[in-house]
């Protein structure tokens, strides 16, 4: 089986549309454009799909290694993480320094964490 499924493939460019989305709010400041967050969010949420069943589908084709198995909780608990993070900002109350920056942080971390998942269940190790 083929690591570029149609699913990871469509994944990866949703994760793009919804960090171009998130730059573009960003620079747009407060108040916020509801039309443009709701775009964010469900490409968000598309890409979070995909993403999830991207990975079911290669750990139901290879033995889930105890490695493995913890990279795939740290990447489900770091897209948790954006959601509330992203639900914080969104709120319409004054936003903290801290959320923000984590905000901004945890997709990178996320890639990262996706990445290797990919990579373990796909026999890297």
């Amino acid at each position: 089986m083929t690591i570029f499924t149609p699913g990871l493939i469509t994944a990866g460019v949703l994760f793009i549309l919804s960090l171009a989305s998130g730059v573009w709010l960003s620079y747009l400041g407060k108040p916020i454009n509801i039309f443009i967050v709701t775009i964010h969010k469900l490409i968000s949420l598309a890409t979070v799909l995909f993403t999830s069943l991207a990975i079911y589908h290669l750990s139901r084709a290879a033995a889930i290694s105890s490695f493995a198995l913890s990279a795939m909780v740290v990447t489900g608990l770091l897209f948790l993480f954006l959601f509330i993070t992203g639900a914080l900002l969104s709120a319409g109350k004054p936003v903290n320094r801290v959320i923000s920056a984590t905000h901004r942080i945890a997709p990178l971390l996320s890639v990262i964490s996706t990445a290797v998942t990919i990579f373990l269940l796909a026999g890297g190790m």
